[in-house]
């Protein structure tokens, strides 16, 4: 027993044609080929039979009436699906003009990214201030930020916050947590920063 195919032929009529009669002139035959009334108008269709429908279509240019210059454009321009781009290198040209408050945002999804931050930057901008107050050099804010330190801190604390850190991050005891492998790596980074300025300074480093 053979089972009926439910897969549409190729010249089969759409299923979803309206039930009127074919749109060009004096044709009687029932409509079940949908073609785009223009250029400008793609979603918007004519209805033909088989025939006047391939007719149509043999006709049909889709760039008719466009100077070679624009044919050209048009096509650069479906490269990046009409979107606007720009020559690389040369895309951060306008970030200073983009501000989020312009993004309409009616259901507020973007809300706690916006104000978180904000607040970050608030957070960095104090940092930053606490830091130049202080006297921390710039090269060991951050490494002292990651072992989480004041200034003015010595080798032996350096060092002995940095082995209760990577004790507690260290992949064999976090097996499987991405967060706690990234914190490993950081904290051994600002190790070495804080090590190097430290043997620079001639401070006895073993």
């Amino acid at each position: 027993m053979q089972r009926k195919s439910t897969r549409h032929r190729a010249f089969d009529p759409d299923p979803d044609a309206p039930e009127q009669v074919c749109d060009h002139p004096g044709c009687n035959e029932p409509a079940g080929y949908r073609a785009p009334r223009g250029r400008d108008a793609l979603r918007s269709y004519f209805w033909f039979c088989l025939e006047h429908v391939r007719e149509y279509n043999s006709r049909w240019d889709f760039y008719r009436g466009m100077t070679p210059g624009q044919i050209e454009a048009h096509l650069r321009a479906d490269v990046s699906w009409q979107r606007p781009s720009w020559k690389l290198g040369t895309g951060t040209a306008n970030k200073a003009e983009f501000n989020e408050d312009d993004i309409l945002d009616p259901l507020d999804i973007l809300g706690t990214t916006r104000h978180s931050r904000a607040e970050r930057a608030k957070d960095a901008a104090r940092q930053r201030a606490s830091a130049q107050a202080s006297g921390i050099p710039e090269p060991l804010r951050q490494p002292l930020a990651t072992l989480d330190l004041t200034w003015p801190v010595s080798f032996d604390d350096v060092k002995t916050r940095y082995r209760t850190l990577a004790r507690q991050h260290h992949p064999d005891a976090n097996i499987g947590d991405a967060k706690s492998e990234e914190r490993f790596k950081a904290i051994g980074s600002a190790y070495a920063v804080l090590k190097g300025h430290f043997t620079r300074q001639g401070d006895f480093v073993s």
